[in-house]
């Protein structure tokens, strides 16, 4: 069976170990790689992961043309770049195009590095554009461990995004919201609401998240690691260890990975 792993990240190999050092600082934990492309597909490897989703944050809006550059430099059958957009871009809409016309398959936002909240009215013509664009747009969700927990992409605000843009590709990270489970249960189990499962081992009860990733629409669920924050064999050691069914086992590991990304 072909592994997607729905969200990675790495750094441009003159950036990666300071932008490593800091994050690191910033969240008070420690990676499992040293940030560059290099040791993500060793990592893939190891793991049996055939492809990665290759996630970077558009930190400022002037940032968006050097992601781009570098997405496209690193793309590959095992590496699928999203490149960031971020909201205070007054060219972020034709930057949307851009990305598309590209030929990129999504978008990465992520509201507390990019300071946003997910529903605000200045983001619609963003998500309008992505919609029109068919371009999936892998957003972080609930809470971060690296900032306080002010609910600015909380599932209700998930919920309200999806009622504007119902065909919108909206992949929410770390099992639907970060540390904010009780409201995943409330507004998005259940919904076709596409949810990757990162980060989540070690916060919930492993017969909990078996429980979300079994109560979830099967074709809208996927496995994503978040690496280098998670080691990705052990996250694919977990997902196997929860025993779903097989067609939903694969459905989580590559079917619907593949359906979105057309590979």
């Amino acid at each position: 069976m072909r592994i997607i792993d729905f969200h990675t990240h790495a750094f441009p190999d003159t950036i990666a170990p300071q932008a490593m050092k800091t994050l690191q600082e910033g969240a008070d934990c420690t990676a499992f790689l040293n940030g560059t492309v290099a040791d993500l597909l060793r990592s893939t490897d190891s793991a049996g992961i055939g492809t990665a989703v290759l996630a970077s944050i558009a930190t400022k809006p002037e940032q968006f043309s050097a992601i781009l550059r570098w997405s496209g430099s690193v793309a590959s059958e095992r590496i699928v770049p999203f490149p960031s957009v971020h909201p205070d871009d007054a060219l972020g809409v034709d930057h949307v195009h851009h990305v598309a016309d590209l030929g990129f398959k999504g978008i990465k936002l992520h509201p507390y590095y990019q300071k946003f909240v997910l529903d605000d009215e200045r983001m619609m013509p963003l998500y309008a554009a992505m919609n029109e664009r068919g371009l999936i747009v892998l957003c972080h969700t609930g809470f971060d461990i690296a900032f306080p927990h002010d609910r600015i992409c909380d599932p209700q605000k998930i919920a309200v995004v999806k009622n504007r843009f119902p065909a919108l590709k909206f992949v929410c990270s770390h099992l639907g919201a970060w540390d904010d489970w009780d409201e995943v249960e409330k507004y998005i189990i259940g919904k076709e609401i596409y949810m990757e499962m990162s980060y989540s081992q070690g916060y919930l009860p492993d017969e909990r998240i078996r429980s979300f990733l079994t109560a979830h629409p099967k074709d809208y669920i996927l496995f994503g690691t978040d690496s280098p924050w998670m080691d990705q064999s052990q996250a694919v050691r977990f997902a196997r260890s929860l025993k779903i069914d097989p067609d939903r086992e694969s459905a989580l590991f590559s079917g619907n990975a593949s359906r979105l990304l057309g590979i």
